[in-house]
């Protein structure tokens, strides 16, 4: 089985081209940082994945995902192969999205992008955690009808 699941952040605003032909679809590059469990000293602390994305969903990537932002992607890897104009071999690994999503909330993303300078936003309140059970505690004052019984 090839399944590959990435959480990290985007390191630029993906890049949206058309494919040629009557049926033009979509397709969305963006790369995303995913940080390393493990860190040695001399040794980068993330790797950097490209990601390749079709149709409604490279829409939906170039619509709303955003540099900084926290994203979970799944999908296969894919490895290839082409010519360079110098006339080396260039080998190359990508990821085939399946699913992406949003990995953080907007007010989360908006504080992140804040502390890079690219807007100001309040920081984003931190859920009360229960270290015991590692549940998240629910703030009262919520009307909002819980989705099980």
């Amino acid at each position: 089985m090839n399944k590959a699941i990435l959480v990290g952040r985007l390191t630029r605003d993906p890049e949206v081209r058309y494919s040629q032909g009557d049926n033009a679809t979509a397709v969305a590059r963006y790369t995303v940082a995913v940080d390393r469990r493990f860190k040695r000293d001399g040794e980068p602390t993330a790797d950097f994945i490209p990601c390749v994305v079709f149709g409604r969903s490279a829409e939906f990537a170039e619509k709303y995902f955003r540099q900084g932002m926290r994203v979970s992607v799944s999908g296969r890897i894919q490895t290839g192969s082409y010519t360079n104009r110098d006339g080396v071999k260039v080998y190359t690994t990508e990821v085939i999205v399946e699913e992406q999503e949003f990995a953080e909330s907007r007010a989360e993303s908006e504080a992140n992008r804040a502390s890079y300078g690219r807007q100001q936003a309040a920081p984003a309140p931190s859920p009360s955690v229960d270290a015991g059970d590692g549940f998240m505690n629910i703030p009262d004052g919520i009307d909002e009808e819980l989705p099980f019984n």
